[in-house]
């Protein structure tokens, strides 16, 4: 709008003052008018339609300015009526199209207001069909079989709908032809001439009438030619062509000699009357043709340049002619391709900078128009922004954008965004022109810090020395200023968390965290705490991160013995038969370590052993087992002491006293393989065969007794040796399935010649004996 105030400057300013009404009419008001009105015709009160007085448009400076500065209609200011301004011809202003409509806008200042207005364009019968050539001939052979019919081109008319034509007839009427009217589309309609009787060149050579073209105006309009018949002989073959309607492009500005599209035919016909020759038939208001037609290949070339604005299609009548007089004919449409030569241009009418970085979504920064010289596809304009993550392009009116924002901004992220709008048109290839807006991002208090990691986990040894520095938080606030001053702090427990340890310090300057006392790994072996960053903001933003402190262990536990228990006085005995074999397994030592890692890892040595020849230690298991049999110089108990030691650094250890009893009598044990049932039936005999054991052994104790005293009593009564004292060695088997005992023969010689007190003791030392093996037989058992 505005274009015909003056200045580039002045049509800007009236445009943005135009845009920021905050009522427009989205309506249009519309009216029609009749074409050809004499000037001055009354086209309809716009005033009144508008809601105006005359007064008001007269104060207002009211005018009409339509886009193409063009003025077809003229408003009396001083009645409010809208009247033609000059001649109106439909057809020079809308060609054939179907509607015409005229639009334009009327302009009021004092507010800046606008209505748009649209006047329909009516047609009337003012043309007449008129017939591309004033005379046609036909030859006609006269064997042609009743029924056959000849195209001839159309007249046209340039009026549209009723005012079209609409019927044809043959005056004076023929007895020979009538005519056929077909119409197909708005802009194509076939006409036949019908053979109704058949001819006969020796009665008739030839003949003549008028085809005449009505249209259905009213009054009607005609138009007339003259059909000039030929009958010759036999040509039983017209050419056919290949379509009826040929379509082709071709841009405007191809060079002239360029084929536009080849028109094909055949006839079946041999010799002369087989041979095609193509030309134009005279087309109506195109007598300045720019395509010729090759003769004998039927291409039709450019002969001149064609220019897409003047016309933007051409419609060709082509007629194939054998040497026999037969013709065809057929349509060849050309359409013109226009040329994209017209990048789009864009006009800025507001524009604001800077924006506040908390500015709402949708705030207009900048309203602009775009506009393209070119027409069709190669008008049609799209905008497009580089950057749409925080603006967006918004249609406003027409060919109006708004540039708004659809985000939260963040100067902290970029300070100053540089816009860069797209106009392409849909040209092939498209025509571009950009625009770029600078938008300035002024700054609030809207970030809070960021620490430079989401969580932090340091290291201490455990055993550290007090107030040990163990690591250090950072964080960074984008603001600027008060804004981007962070101090730290530990975070309050809440009471739903579990309480964390109190031996975590942070520096409120430079986020420098302590252990402010020694820790145990044993006790604690990791804690968590939260440090918040605050910036002094007003108020203040802070965020939280949580630290993780991981106690890494020293090697300060020696292993602990667990098997063979080192509390037991005296130390744990463990039966080794005599028989056993090299690798004979006797105990396992089991030992463990409160450390941790490679401190933890434990390994067995043989410290000392009665016999260090006869024993080994596994390093990694612990297993204590003979490393020789045992021989009959080897002592019956012997004493061993296993070392174990971790593998800190330095190491650590603690050590395993045991002790192993060599049982000859063992190595005639057989452990027989029995099933479940029989190992409890095997325990049931076990345990009575115990019972009578220890029955049989009181019996011979008291008997044992008895006789010791009665031998006493006789002593003192006569004198003489003691009778021979049989000592007995009662051996129980390890794991014996049926409990079997043995009396044995005398153990030492000393027992033929004892005295009653030497006897005693003998007894007691066998009643001890006893008891041991009761022991053992409870651990065998």
């Amino acid at each position: 709008m505005c274009l015909s105030s003056g200045s580039g400057r002045k049509q800007v300013l009236c445009l943005s003052a135009f845009l920021s009404l905050p009522l427009v009419r989205s309506v249009p008001i519309r009216y029609s008018v009749a074409e050809e009105a004499e000037s001055g015709s009354l086209v309809g009160n716009l005033a009144e339609d508008a809601g105006l007085t005359p007064a008001q448009l007269s104060a207002r400076r009211a005018r009409l300015v339509s886009e193409d500065g063009r003025q077809h209609f003229r408003l009396e200011r001083g009645s409010g009526r809208l009247v033609v301004a000059g001649r109106l011809d439909r057809e020079e202003l809308c060609g054939q199209s179907a509607t015409c409509m005229l639009p334009f806008e009327l302009l009021l200042a004092n507010p800046l207001q606008f209505f748009r207005v649209e006047v329909a364009l009516e047609d009337i019968n003012d043309h007449s069909p008129v017939f591309p050539e004033e005379r046609v001939i036909f030859k006609i052979l006269e064997s042609s079989d009743p029924g056959s019919r000849f195209p001839l081109e159309a007249a046209r008319d340039m009026d549209i709908g009723s005012n079209s034509i609409h019927t044809y007839s043959i005056s004076p009427e023929n007895e020979h032809f009538s005519v056929s009217f077909e119409s197909h589309t708005e802009s194509y309609s076939s006409v036949e001439l019908i053979l109704e009787k058949p001819l006969d060149r020796e009665e008739q050579s030839e003949m003549r009438f008028s085809l005449l073209a009505v249209d259905g105006g009213s009054p009607p309009k005609s138009g007339t030619t003259e059909v000039y018949i030929i009958v010759v002989d036999v040509n039983d073959n017209a050419p056919i062509f290949t379509q009826k309607i040929y379509v082709g492009q071709v841009l405007e500005n191809s060079p002239v000699g360029s084929v536009v599209l080849s028109v094909s035919a055949t006839d079946e016909d041999a010799g002369v009357n087989g041979d095609i020759s193509y030309e134009f038939s005279q087309t109506v208001g195109q007598s300045d043709n720019p395509f010729a037609i090759d003769s004998i290949s039927g291409e039709i070339k450019l002969t001149k340049a064609l220019d897409f604005e003047e016309a933007q299609s051409h419609e060709l009548s082509v007629r194939a002619v054998d040497g026999g007089g037969l013709s065809a004919m057929c349509k060849a449409l050309v359409e013109v391709v226009d040329v994209n030569d017209n990048a789009p241009e864009l006009v800025v009418s507001s524009f604001s900078s800077p924006l506040p970085e908390n500015t709402v979504a949708g705030t207009v920064v900048a309203l602009f128009s775009v506009r393209d010289r070119d027409s069709g596809a190669n008008g049609k304009i799209s905008c497009a922004l580089d950057d749409q993550l925080f603006f967006s392009l918004r249609p406003a009116y027409k060919n109006y954008y708004e540039l708004v924002t659809v985000s939260a901004l963040d100067r902290e992220e970029t300070a100053q965004y540089m816009l860069t709008v797209t106009a392409a048109d849909a040209g092939s290839p498209p025509l571009t022109s950009t625009h770029t807006f600078t938008v300035d991002i002024s700054d609030v208090n809207d970030n809070a810090p960021v620490f430079n990691q989401t969580s932090y986990t340091m290291y201490v040894r455990e055993n550290n020395v007090p107030a040990v520095l163990v690591g250090a938080v950072s964080a960074a606030d984008a603001d600027v200023g008060l804004n981007a001053k962070v101090t730290y702090s530990l975070a309050p427990v809440q009471p739903a968390e579990q309480r964390s340890c109190s031996c975590i310090s942070v520096n409120s300057e430079n986020g420098h965290v302590f252990v402010l006392r020694p820790l145990d790994y044993e006790q604690l072996r990791q804690t968590e705490v939260t440090v918040s960053a605050s910036d002094a903001g007003s108020p203040p933003l802070r965020a939280n991160v949580t630290v993780r402190l991981v106690v890494l262990d020293e090697n300060d536990n020696a292993p602990l013995v667990l098997y063979p228990a080192q509390d037991s006085s005296p130390p744990s005995t463990e039966l080794v038969p005599v028989s056993a074999e090299a690798g004979y397994l006797i105990t396992k030592v089991v030992a463990v370590d409160a450390d941790s890692g490679q401190n933890s890892w434990l390994s067995y040595h043989l410290l000392r052993a009665t016999e260090p020849g006869l024993f080994t230690v596994a390093v990694q298991s612990g297993e204590v087992r003979l490393r020789r049999p045992v021989t009959e110089r080897d002592t019956v108990k012997q004493k061993l002491v296993v070392l174990v030691r971790d593998n800190g650094k330095p190491a650590l250890s603690a050590t395993a006293a045991l002790s192993a009893l060599l049982l000859k009598d063992l190595s005639d044990v057989r452990l027989p393989h029995s099933s479940p049932a029989t190992e409890d039936e095997g325990g049931s005999l076990t345990t009575y065969l115990i019972i009578s054991l220890v029955f049989v052994s009181l019996l011979f104790l008291i008997s044992t007794v008895v006789f010791v005293f009665a031998r006493c009593a006789r002593e003192r009564t006569a004198a003489g040796t003691l009778p021979r004292a049989y000592c007995y060695e009662i051996s129980l088997t390890t794991g014996s399935g049926n409990s079997e005992f043995k009396f044995l023969k005398p153990m030492s010689p000393a027992c033929h010649h004892s005295t009653a007190p030497r006897a005693r003791v003998l007894l007691m030392n066998r009643i001890s004996l006893f008891k041991k093996d009761i022991e053992f037989s409870h651990i065998f058992f």
